[in-house]
């Protein structure tokens, strides 16, 4: 009887924090087919009726597909960058730990961890201002992959340090040089790694608000998050179409996550703890 009861428990637990993180997905769909009558009148019950003019509506009033256009490039090429960049950077500080120098840089990429983007916020926008990346998708890729950049280190050194050095020593041995030898030995086997950060950081790019906020403040440059500002005025407030943009946000970010979720754990698991 303990035990069964112990598994009861357990199923209604594991159902109540399914509830819990469902109710989310379940507000917008909702609020994204009523009608602005029956928002008002029925609040989060289901809808009588599906009205599906709040998904064009919203894609033409907030200049959707241009903003989404814009999400894209910003997420495919800074997710490709942290991924070349850190990666690189990880492997030269894996394999020099013996070093001063290598352990300084490793601790300030730790520390950078901890600084807000609230801190930088004035000077980083001086700085754009002043090299004409303002309101340029260069300057939004360059500026997200910077705040992503120390995490994503501090996760391949502790793989990379897991990976045994007499691999790339037989490389050596053969010919090969470092460059050579990380892209044939080493990058192919921080799969799990690279798959999981992939996933991660492909999501805070994709919903990225405050250094898009600050920086793609022109129509021509804007990001999905931002296309939210149309539907909230000073005396008016959209939110049918608000959430029918929403919805249509998330929809490619939760293909990406449902195709590499299985990667997510064990891979930042794996980069945390081993080493």
């Amino acid at each position: 009887m303990g035990k069964e009861l112990k598994t009861a428990a357990a199923s209604l637990g594991k159902i109540a924090m399914a509830l819990v993180f469902l109710a989310p997905f379940y507000i917008a769909v909702v609020y994204a087919v009523k009608s602005p009558e029956e928002k008002a009148r029925t609040g989060l019950a289901f809808p009588t009726g599906i009205h599906w003019e709040n998904f064009t509506e919203a894609i033409r009033v907030s200049n959707f597909w241009n903003a989404t256009k814009n999400s894209l490039i910003v997420t495919v090429f800074s997710v490709a960058l942290l991924m070349i960049a850190c990666s690189m950077a990880a492997y030269v500080i894996a394999r020099n730990m013996h070093s001063r120098f290598y352990q300084c840089i490793y601790y300030i990429f730790l520390g950078a961890i901890l600084l807000s983007f609230q801190v930088v916020m004035l000077p980083l926008y001086v700085q754009l201002k002043g090299t004409g990346m303002l309101n340029s998708r260069l300057g939004l890729i360059l500026t997200i992959s910077g705040f992503q950049l120390a995490y994503n280190v501090f996760v391949y050194v502790g793989f990379i340090r897991s990976i045994p050095i007499q691999m790339e020593e037989a490389a050596f041995i053969d010919g090969a040089g470092r460059l050579r030898t990380f892209w044939s030995i080493v990058f192919p086997l921080l799969k799990p790694i690279v798959s999981s950060t992939l996933i991660l950081n492909a999501l805070a790019v994709w919903n990225d608000f405050q250094i898009s906020l600050i920086i793609a403040q022109k129509e021509a440059v804007r990001t999905i998050p931002l296309t939210q500002y149309f539907f909230f005025g000073q005396y008016s407030i959209k939110l049918n179409m608000a959430f029918a943009a929403f919805v249509l946000a998330m929809i490619p970010i939760i293909i990406l996550y449902l195709v590499m979720q299985r990667y997510i754990i064990s891979g930042v698991m794996a980069g945390a703890v081993k080493g």
